[in-house]
C-alpha cells in the first residue's frame, strides 16, 4: 500500500512524502527505485516496524500524468508497486476549494441518519459493525450520499447553499460508527455510505447545483481499528501514556501565563477517548501524512471547505503548519474549526486574532459556540438584566474586536454534541423561530442542524438523542419533511419560517455581506441592522415578558431617510414616522425603504 494513493502534476505541493506499508514481509532493507520522468526519490527512511518505508519524492513541472513504478530489490527478487500520478480536477476555486462565506448557508448532515438512498448498502460484507436497527439510538440506520443527492431540492428550498457532512472516512470498529470520528483509514470512504464514488457523485452533482461540499476533518485521533495503531510504524506516531488518561479538556492551560506544564501536556497529549487514540502532530511522518491527506481529499473528490474537528486539542503549531499548506495550494478555501470553549478571548485565541499573544494562529474562523452558549440562548431563556438576557447576546458580539474577521465565524443554535436548541427553549415554538431568525440575519456564516427547522429535539444526555433520524428519509416514514406530509401546524410554521427567509437571505446583499451595527439593548428589546448601500435589513428582538413599543427615531444613524418597513416574514407594511408594537418573544426582520 502506498499513502497517498495518488497525486497530481502541478501541484504546488511538489516534494511529498510516500508512505510505503507491507501487510506481509519486511521492506525495510530493500533498496527503492523510481524511474519515471519528473520524479526523483530525495531520501528513504526507514521505521523500528520493518514493513514501513517512507520515500521522499520531486515532482518537477516538467511531469506528465501516468502509472508509477515503485521497484523494491531484495531478498532475493524485485517487488514492483504501481502508483499513479494524475492530471488536476479542473476548475480549482470556481467549481471546487471556492470557500464558504458569509453568503452561504450550511447545513450540517449527520449521514446515517439523513436519508437512505440505498439500502443495498446498509451492511457491507467483513466490516465489524453489522448493525442495522433504526429503533436503537446507538446502531446504524442506513442513511448515504444517495440519500442526500435525491433531496438537492428540499435543501435550495431553504436556501442552504453548502452541506457539511460529519467525516465519512472509514470507521470499522465493532460498534458506534454512525458519528464517523474514528477513523480506521484515512484513504477509504467508508463503503455503507456508497464509497468514494458515490462521494464523488455527491460533489459533483453539488457543484453542478451552485452548492459547495464541507469536509468534517480529524487531525486530533483516529480509531482503535486504524492500520497505524494496531500496526504502527513505530511507537511514537500516537501519544502513549503508562494507563489510559484522558484530556482535561481544559484549553485555558494553553494560554494560562500560570498553567503547570503538566496540564497543558495532558490538555494536547491526552486522549479524547478511550477508543480513539490521539495523534503525535510533532511526529514528522505523521505531520506529513496528516497534512497530504486534507490536500488529496480536497483535489480528489472537489472540497470546498473544512471544518476541523477537536481543533484545541491538537498540536497548535502542527495547525498552523497544516492550515498554510492547504491555503497555500487552495488560496480561497474556507478552514474553522471546532473551538469548543468557554469565553471570547478564549475561542479568539485558536483564530487569527488581535491579540499579543506568543501563539498567533492563523485559523481563519471557528464554530462560534461563544455567540451560542453566552448569546442567543441567555437572550431567550433569561429575563433581561444589565448583564442577563439578550444582553448577553449583544455583550459577547462587542468582543468581535478580537478576531481579525469575525464574520468567518460559523453561527449555530445546535449540532450533533448540543442539545436541540427546541428543547434548550423549552419546546417554546415562538423562540424557536426567533432562534432562526437570529440564525440567518446576524453576522457570520449560518449553519442549520438537520432537522431542527422541522423541530427535532433531544438533550445530549445521551448524545444519541440529538441524533434521530431526519422525517421522510425511509420509506414508510409515517411524517415526512420532505413533502409535508403528517407535520404537525408548529413543524410546518417553522419550516416555511426557514424556507422563506433562507430564500430571501440568497438575494439579499445586506444580509450575505453587508456591514452590521446594533444598539444596546433596552427592557429586553435588541435591535440590530444588517445593510449596505443598495439595501438595509432592521433586526428587532423583543425578548421581554411584555409588548414593546418601537420608535424608529431612536435608530437614527440607520433609519433615517426610510419611509417604508417590510416584515420578510409576514409582508406586514410599516411606516417608519408612526411608532410600532411588537408581542412579548417576536422578531421582526424589516426590509426598508425610501
Amino acid at each position: 500500500m502506498v499513502y497517498p494513493s495518488n497525486w497530481w502534476v502541478g501541484m504546488k505541493m511538489k516534494n511529498i512524502q510516500l508512505l510505503l506499508r507491507s501487510t506481509g514481509e519486511d521492506i525495510a532493507g530493500k533498496k527503492v527505485n523510481i524511474s519515471y520522468p519528473g520524479i526523483k526519490i530525495i531520501k528513504t527512511h526507514s521505521f523500528d516496524n520493518g514493513r514501513y518505508l517512507a520515500l521522499d519524492i520531486s515532482i518537477s513541472e516538467t511531469a506528465k500524468p501516468g502509472l508509477v513504478s515503485i521497484a523494491l530489490q531484495g531478498g532475493g527478487g524485485t517487488q514492483t508497486i504501481s502508483w499513479e500520478l494524475r492530471k488536476q480536477r479542473p476548475g480549482k476555486g470556481t467549481q471546487y476549494a471556492q470557500g464558504v462565506t458569509s453568503a452561504d448557508f450550511i447545513d450540517l448532515l449527520i449521514t446515517d441518519r439523513f436519508s437512505n438512498g440505498d439500502p443495498s448498502n446498509d451492511r457491507v460484507a467483513g466490516m465489524r459493525d453489522q448493525s442495522l436497527n433504526r429503533d436503537s439510538m446507538y446502531l446504524r440506520h442506513g442513511g448515504d450520499f444517495q440519500g442526500i443527492s435525491n433531496h438537492l431540492d428540499y435543501f435550495k428550498d431553504l436556501g442552504v447553499t453548502a452541506l457539511w457532512l460529519l467525516p465519512v472516512m472509514e470507521n470499522d470498529r465493532p460498534a458506534r460508527t454512525e458519528h464517523g470520528y474514528a477513523i480506521s483509514d484515512h484513504y477509504r470512504i467508508d463503503a455503507r455510505f456508497g464509497g468514494a464514488e458515490k462521494y464523488k457523485e455527491l460533489s459533483d452533482v453539488l457543484h453542478k447545483n451552485g452548492m459547495k461540499l464541507i469536509m468534517d476533518a480529524v487531525y486530533n485521533h483516529i480509531g482503535l481499528e486504524h492500520f497505524l495503531e494496531l500496526d504502527p510504524p513505530a511507537n511514537d506516531w500516537m501519544h502513549r501514556w503508562t494507563v489510559f488518561t484522558q484530556t482535561t479538556y481544559k484549553e485555558q492551560t494553553l494560554f494560562d501565563p500560570y498553567a503547570a506544564p503538566s496540564d497543558r501536556k495532558r490538555m494536547s497529549d491526552g486522549w479524547f477517548d478511550e477508543g480513539m487514540p490521539d495523534i503525535n502532530q510533532k511526529n514528522p511522518y505523521m505531520a506529513n501524512f496528516l497534512i497530504q491527506n486534507m490536500i488529496w481529499y480536497i483535489q480528489e473528490f472537489g472540497i470546498d471547505g473544512i471544518r476541523i474537528d477537536t481543533y484545541t486539542y491538537s498540536d497548535l503549531d502542527f495547525a498552523n503548519r497544516c492550515n498554510q499548506a492547504i491555503m497555500d495550494e487552495y488560496p480561497d478555501i474556507t478552514l474553522f474549526g471546532e473551538t469548543r470553549v468557554f469565553g471570547s478571548a478564549n475561542q479568539a485565541y485558536f483564530n487569527a486574532n488581535v491579540m499579543d499573544v506568543p501563539y498567533k494562529s492563523n485559523l481563519q474562523g471557528s464554530v462560534d459556540f461563544q455567540n451560542l452558549y453566552y448569546g442567543i440562548i441567555p437572550a431567550l431563556t433569561q429575563p433581561f438584566g444589565w448583564t442577563e438576557g439578550v444582553n448577553k447576546l449583544y455583550n459577547t458580539l462587542s468582543n468581535d474586536f478580537l478576531n481579525k474577521d469575525p464574520w468567518r465565524n460559523v453561527l449555530l443554535l445546535d449540532n450533533h454534541d448540543e442539545p436541540r436548541f427546541f428543547s434548550v427553549v423549552g419546546e417554546n415554538v415562538e423562540k424557536q423561530k426567533m432562534g432562526m431568525q437570529w440564525l440567518l440575519t446576524c453576522r457570520g456564516i449560518p449553519q442549520l442542524y438537520y432537522g431542527s427547522e422541522v423541530l427535532l429535539k433531544g438533550f445530549t444526555n445521551p448524545d444519541g438523542l440529538v441524533r434521530s433520524d431526519f422525517p421522510g428519509g425511509w420509506p414508510g416514514d409515517k411524517k415526512n419533511a420532505f413533502t409535508g406530509e403528517g407535520l404537525t401546524a408548529d413543524e410546518f410554521s417553522v419550516q416555511m419560517l426557514v424556507k422563506k427567509l433562507g430564500t430571501f437571505r440568497k438575494g439579499s446583499s445586506a444580509l450575505k455581506t453587508g456591514e452590521m451595527m446594533h444598539y444596546v439593548p433596552s427592557e429586553g428589546l435588541y435591535v440590530y441592522f444588517r445593510y449596505d448601500n443598495d439595501q438595509t435589513i432592521m433586526c428587532i428582538m423583543n425578548t421581554d415578558k411584555k409588548e414593546r413599543t418601537i420608535n424608529f427615531k431612536n435608530f437614527p444613524e440607520r433609519t433615517a431617510g426610510f419611509s417604508k418597513a417590510r416584515n420578510v416574514i409576514s409582508d406586514q407594511l410599516l411606516n417608519t414616522a408612526d411608532n410600532a408594537s411588537i408581542l412579548p418573544m417576536q422578531m421582526w426582520v424589516l426590509e426598508l425603504s425610501r
